[in-house]
Formats: structure tokens, sequence, C-alpha cells
């Protein structure tokens, strides 16, 4: 008789995993001021968060198939670790490039807790039940972004920099024991297949593409050979992953996904939305210091309200969207990020300092609203052979979003602003609104091509 799951033990262990390594993504600007300062390396400090993001995307996709093939268990065990280790190690860093090197192990580990934990998650809660907690998880991205400035201030000020790494050690082990020791599957094993060949290709086809977005406009230009080589070298790879998963016994990315046509949308969706998230918060602080003259503190807490939001509707709305319709949610909250959008465009240096934080609400009501219904339906349209996949090409495409938004807002930004002065600050986040409007219409447009409520509910009793 096989064991039974307990449900609550793993829940919590899978909340400690997810937070942890959503932490990571803020927890570590608060302390680069004094990170640069000790291990100097300034000239290199971008890359302590681009490697993380480029591992990281380049592997949620090889272990969200892994958690198909080999079960979810043992990848989260491997993704656990790597991250936990990769912790010890940053906060053991004497240099910076050792620290950089240190942080791309995180990021593998994160490329396997973020699919994995949410495809756990969607394997032992069914129908409403599934979509209240994918409310709760998927706040604790917003929980993080609160609580990262302020852990990392208070690591840096009072104890040690390097406490903003080793803290992850403890809950990560937490968060270990009780995931391995509280999960039992019940998993056919069976020899596999492995898809070595699809796995090196997209690897290095996704690492071209990133190194590109991420390099482009700062340390080449966006018109040199080498970044144009690099498009070249990731467009031909792409076409050569596509060929191998054709001919793959057991492809990496079973092609079959992209027949799905609400997956697409999904996917294309939270790609234009995270894109504008990332335009939110990077350019929101920018006008607050640099036009209205507030403080670095201030420009913060002029964010804070689109996390506290998000927070705030993700959990409502995993409970009510099976009353008013996941596709409603989805449309509303598309409808609430583009006013955002709209709102922000409007704006003047005479604009009143409320006006942004009345923005920030709104976005981050909106994205609450878009972001919970949208895993639901990745976790609806799939059975558990092919959730790992599914839920890891959601995560690439968001994550995608935001790298390609960070690469083509800064690229619109810099096309006005040359000498620094206020004038081209403003002329230049003018601009960079304006775009970020087209993508919010854009994305309203596409989830208005998701299926009716009841369609959804049906491929839900069915995966």
């Amino acid at each position: 008789m096989s064991k039974k799951t307990n449900i609550n033990m793993v829940t919590a262990g899978l909340l400690a995993a997810l937070f942890i390594g959503a932490l990571d993504v803020t927890v570590v600007a608060t302390a680069m001021p004094k990170i640069t300062e000790e291990l100097q390396g300034m000239s290199i400090m971008s890359w302590v968060f681009s490697i993380y993001t480029l591992t990281t995307c380049v592997t949620t996709p090889i272990f969200g198939k892994l958690t198909d093939l080999f079960g979810r268990k043992i990848v989260f065990l491997i993704g656990i670790l790597l991250f936990v280790v990769g912790s010890i190690l940053c906060g053991m860093a004497e240099s910076m490039a050792a620290l950089v090197l240190f942080r791309a192990v995180q990021g593998v580990g994160a490329g396997a807790l973020n699919p994995v934990c949410f495809t756990i998650v969607g394997d032992i809660f069914p129908g409403e039940k599934r979509a209240r907690m994918m409310g709760v998880f998927g706040s604790v991205w917003s929980v993080a972004s609160l609580l990262g400035p302020l852990v990392g201030g208070y690591f840096v000020d009072q104890v040690d920099w390097r406490w903003i790494f080793w803290i992850n050690v403890p809950i990560g082990i937490i968060a270990l024991f009780l995931v391995v020791g509280f999960l039992h599957e019940n998993f056919e094993r069976k020899s596999k297949n492995i898809d070595y060949l699809g796995a090196l290709t997209f690897t290095v086809a996704l690492s071209a593409l990133m190194y590109a977005l991420l390099s482009g406009g700062e340390k080449y230009a966006w018109n040199s050979g080498f970044i144009i080589g690099l498009f070249a070298i990731s467009a031909v790879l792409f076409l050569l992953f596509y060929w191998v998963e054709k001919r793959a016994a057991e492809p990496m990315m079973p092609l079959s996904i992209f027949k799905i046509r609400v997956l697409n949308v999904v996917n294309i969706s939270g790609f234009l939305a995270f894109s504008v998230t990332t335009g939110m918060t990077i350019y929101a602080p920018i006008w607050i210091q640099s036009v209205l003259g507030h403080s670095a503190t201030n420009s913060g807490l002029t964010v804070m309200p689109t996390s506290i939001a998000w927070t705030s509707v993700a959990f409502v709305v995993g409970a009510i969207m099976y009353r008013i319709g996941i596709k409603a949610s989805v449309v509303f909250g598309s409808l609430l990020v583009l006013a955002a959008s709209v709102w922000l465009v409007t704006m003047t240096v005479d604009s009143p300092y409320a006006f942004w934080v009345g923005i920030m609400i709104v976005f981050g009501l909106g994205m609450g609203f878009v972001a919970t219904p949208q895993t639901v339906i990745v976790q609806s349209v799939v059975g558990w052979e092919m959730r790992g996949v599914a839920n890891a090409s959601n995560a690439l495409m968001r994550s995608l979003g935001q790298t390609v938004g960070v690469a083509v807002f800064g690229t619109v930004f810099n096309q006005y602003v040359t000498t620094g002065a206020k004038v081209e600050l403003v002329a230049g986040m003018n601009a960079v609104f304006i775009l970020l409007a087209v993508i919010a219409a854009a994305n309203l447009l596409s989830v208005l091509f998701l299926p009716s409520h009841s369609k959804v509910v049906a491929q839900q009793k069915s995966a």
C-alpha cells in the first residue's frame, strides 16, 4: 500500500523553497553597494544579476521536462541542493568574479525550483482548491519583493552582507526535509530516453539569445558584429532544436504543447504582461528620483503599493475566480494593466506624487488578476505527464518577457538621453511609457482569445 502525501507539510516546504528563490532576486540589490565596496569588480557588477537570470531561464525548461520523466521529488531535491550549495559558496566569495560564478550555480537551482513547485501544487490540489493555492503561491513573489530590501538592509547594516546568502541554508534544509520526507509519488519506474541533443541545442541557443539581450546596448552596440552574430547563432540553433525535437523519442520540449492554443495564448500574455511589469518597476522609481527629486527610499516606497495590491488580489482571486469566471478574471486584470499604462502616459513633471501611488496600485491589482488565473489555466490544459513542461514553458516566457523588456526599454530610453538633463530623462521615460501602453494593449487583445470559463473547467476535469 502506497504512503499518502502529507499535503500540509509539503505545502509548507514548497512555500519555503519558492520564498528563498524569490527573495534572492530582490535581496541582493540592496546589498550590492556593500558587496562591490568589499569585493571590488564594479565593472562586472551587473553580471551578479544577469548570470542568475540567464542560468535560471536556460535550465527551467530542462528541469520542467525532467520532472515529467523522473518525478517531482528527485528534481526538487536536485534544485534545492544546488540552490543551497550555491548560496553557501556566494557567502564565501572572495572576489566579484567568484560571486558571479556561484550565482550561476544558484540560478541553476532556481531553474528547478520554480517549475517543480508549481507542478507539485498542480498534482496535490484539485480544481478550485488548486486555484486558491495558486493564489497563495503566486503571492510569495510579492511578499519577497516587499521583504527583500528590508532583509538585505538589516544584514548589511547590522550583521554581514554574506548572510543574505547564508540565510537560505536553514530555510532550504527545512524545505528539503518537508517535501522529500512527506511527498509520496505513485511514479512508474521505467527506462527513459533522455534528449541530450535537444537539451544541448536549446541551452546554447537560449544562452546566446540571453547574452545578446543582456549585453546589447551596454557592453556592445546593438549593431555590432558580436551581437548580430549571437542572434544569428541563436536563430540557427533554435531551428536545429526544432529539427531534433521532431525526431526525439522523448523530446525535451514536446512540440505538441505548441498545438495547444490555450497554452500559446497564456504564454504570449505572460511574455507581454511581465515585460510591462519590468518597465513599471524600473522606470517609475527613476522618475520619482530624477524628475521629482525624491529620495531613493521614497522611490522604493512608490513601487511598494504594486506588491501589496498584487499580493492581496492573488489571495482573493484564487478563491473567487471560479465564481466570476477564469477568463473574466484575466480580461479584467488586463484592462487594469492597460488603464495603469495609459494613466502613466498622461503623467507630466507637474503631476502630483499621489498619482504615481495610484498607478502602482491599479497596476498591482491588474497583475494579481492576470497572473494567478493564468497559472491555473496552464495546470488545466495538460495531464500529469506534461505538467512540468507546461509550467516550465510559462515560467520561461515570463522570464523572457522581463529580459526582453529590460533590453528594449533601455534601448528606447537611451535614444533620448545623452547628457542626463531632466528634459532628456522625461522624454526618454515618456517614450518608454508609450511603449508600455502599446504592449499592455497587445496583452489585452491576446487574452480575449482565451476559452470560456466552462471550457477551462471542462479541460481541468479531464486533465
